[in-house]
């Protein structure tokens, strides 16, 4: 009997133990955000990426927005989505991973409209956060104007602090892009820049190495 009262107190302790921060990490809800004429399926493979990390499939939200409009109602739209991350899942921040011209929506959500009390971190893949030459080629789309170096909405979202509030933020940019021209455009002053050595623009979104950095980043 007294063996039996001790294995069931060693369960009452087990139960009252905290739950391990791995998994309290894999609790925060992650959004992907696209870049230009993307869509959610580009995250397919980070999605399992990131579910292999720990993370369970009710807590990876995908956010689509209009790559031919204008990026100002794309960043409103996120705030809208970040927040309705938030009431389905009942956390009080998410973490948002953006790849190419969704480093621009990214950066003036959390900069422009305050976004950053809502984001714990910020992994930028191949963001075209100080714009990128190629736009030139789609400048008859808003976005593209503004995806321009020096652009207005450029000045706008990398005057003073690039990575404000208690946000965590991080990149990962290579010379091998091919997209974002210059591919230094991608840093953030303030942010842990990953240089990596030959990775193409769209090639980022298969490669689970970088994914997994990205997963790791997350949960710290």
């Amino acid at each position: 009997m007294r063996r039996v009262i001790g294995v069931l107190a060693a369960l009452g302790l087990a139960l009252l133990a905290p739950v391990p921060a791995a998994n309290a990490a894999t609790s925060t809800p992650v959004v992907f955000v696209h870049g230009y004429t993307g869509s959610a399926s580009n995250w397919v493979t980070a999605q399992s990426v990131f579910r292999a990390a720990g993370w369970s499939s009710s807590r990876l939200f995908a956010y689509e927005y209009n790559s031919y409009g204008d990026n100002v109602a794309n960043a409103r739209g996120l705030a809208t989505f970040v927040e309705r991350v938030k009431s389905q899942t009942g956390q009080s921040k998410v973490a948002i991973v953006n790849h190419s011209m969704g480093g621009l929506v990214s950066q003036y959500y959390l900069k422009v409209l305050g976004g950053n009390t809502s984001v714990s971190h910020l992994a930028s893949i191949a963001g075209a956060n100080h714009g990128t030459t190629a736009a030139g080629a789609c400048l008859v789309f808003v976005t593209c104007q503004q995806m321009f170096p020096g652009s207005s909405f450029i000045a706008q979202i990398s005057s003073g602090d690039e990575t404000p509030g208690s946000t965590r933020y991080a990149t990962w940019y290579s010379p091998c892009d091919g997209v974002i021209l210059p591919y230094t455009s991608t840093p953030l002053s303030g942010a842990t820049n990953n240089y990596v050595l030959c990775q193409t623009h769209l090639g980022f979104l298969a490669d689970t190495l970088v994914l997994s950095d990205i997963a790791s980043f997350v949960r710290s």
